[in-house]
């Protein structure tokens, strides 16, 4: 009786243990700014990771673990982001995620490789959502990182095919930001327009300190000077939304293609001065061709009264999620095998997180800057009236990049 009574209490003892266990909080280390000139963008990224993550909470997305995202501020430094990183590993994070900077990108994605390989068994995994530098999933790939945002190579591909179409265009100004992503916007711009249209001339190619101009008025009298017809730039954040605004008060005439005019503070910035005049290449929009992802728009929009724009954030906790679910586990390791070469379904369509190089392989749309109608534009952005109307939808298999990815995976 006394062995039947303990191996009872035992049965009981293990069963109890399987719901504790399974209930483990999975928390997220956000590291991105969240102070500066970027910390507008930084805080409406991190809102957007807890609306979702409190969406994938109630609806059981991970079965029975629990997403909670928690923000570090780095103050766009990567000095401060691995000073950031050793706080976090102290507090026990296992999953990070970062984006706004390739330049931080890279730095956390070399000592994130420094930690995992002198701490087996306690690594940590890097969910990168936008740091797009085509090198983090080229030459410098990792295991332990996924990229979720299309590298910057893909959507100038996208880009520059949308363009080479349009002979209205003869000269181009190229400007960015003067750290790694800006260099590569640079060099895809004038590779990729060489390609398909030899006879545009590229009249300017200018870089600016990141985050520290506060007058772009010298830079566009350089481009209004320079007669160019078009301005391709990689900018975001404060740096975009200046520069729009000096080419609006310079009246510049020019058509502006970028990578993140739905970037905070950009659209008041351009108001009506950009209708039909500014374009973006995007993985995603709220007017895109179904309204997919409405509900997200419309609750974000209540209960932040900002604009959900940053779809990344649902790519990543869907797929983290999908990877705890189908792995039975919370350990990085086992959860990045099973993301490799793993569909999920986003608010673009299915995406899939390539297996040779992690690099997530998704549409791109590119769109441009107009009044909404209540029709296919039927969600504004700032409270301007003024939206983003699809141009072209391009599927993944044609946005999609080789890779010179050369993995090094766990033993």
């Amino acid at each position: 009786m006394k062995f039947q009574l303990r191996a009872s209490v035992v049965a009981l003892a293990l069963i109890s243990v399987g719901p504790v266990a399974m209930s483990d909080t999975i928390k997220i280390a956000y590291i991105d700014p969240l102070s500066g000139p970027f910390a507008p963008v930084g805080q409406n990224i991190l809102n957007s990771f807890q609306y979702v993550a409190e969406k994938a909470n109630a609806e059981a997305w991970a079965g029975g673990h629990k997403i909670e995202v928690v923000g570090f501020d780095n103050k766009g430094s990567p000095q401060e982001s691995l000073t950031v990183l050793k706080t976090i590993i102290d507090k026990g994070f296992r999953y990070i995620t970062q984006g706004n900077g390739s330049g931080v990108g890279l730095a956390l994605l070399d000592a994130v490789n420094k930690h995992n390989e002198r701490n087996p068994g306690k690594e940590i995994l890097y969910l990168n959502h936008a740091a797009v530098d085509p090198d983090m999933t080229n030459s410098k790939c990792s295991f332990w990182h996924f990229r979720f945002d299309s590298n910057s190579d893909m959507k100038m591909e996208a880009l520059t095919s949308f363009m080479a179409k349009d002979l209205a265009i003869k000269k181009v100004y190229i400007i960015g930001q003067n750290y790694s992503f800006g260099h590569q916007v640079t060099r895809a711009a004038k590779e990729y327009l060489g390609r398909k249209r030899p006879d545009i001339q590229i009249v300017g190619d200018d870089l600016h300190p990141i985050g520290q101009v506060k007058d772009f008025s010298p830079y566009v009298a350089k481009i209004k000077a320079s007669g160019a017809d078009t301005v391709i730039t990689g900018n975001w954040g404060a740096d975009l939304a200046l520069l729009i605004k000096s080419a609006k008060d310079a009246d510049l005439k020019a058509n502006f293609y970028t990578y993140y005019a739905g970037t905070t503070g950009v659209p008041t910035a351009m108001g009506a001065a950009g209708i039909d005049r500014v374009k973006q290449v995007s993985y995603w929009h709220p007017n895109n061709e179904s309204f997919s992802g409405k509900e997200i728009v419309e609750g974000f929009k209540a209960k932040y009264k900002d604009d959900y724009y940053s779809m990344a954030t649902y790519t990543v906790i869907a797929s983290l999620s999908k990877a705890v679910k189908e792995s039975k586990s919370i350990e990085p390791l086992k959860v990045a095998l099973t993301m490799e070469g793993m569909t999920v379904k986003s608010l673009n369509g299915d995406d899939v997180l390539r297996k040779s190089d992690h690099q997530i392989q998704q549409p791109l749309y590119i769109s441009t800057w107009v009044k909404t109608n209540g029709k296919d534009v039927k969600y504004d952005q700032e409270n301007t009236g003024l939206g983003w109307q699809t141009n072209q939808k391009i599927e993944a298999f044609v946005a999609s990049q080789p890779s010179s990815c050369q993995m090094k995976r766990p033993n």
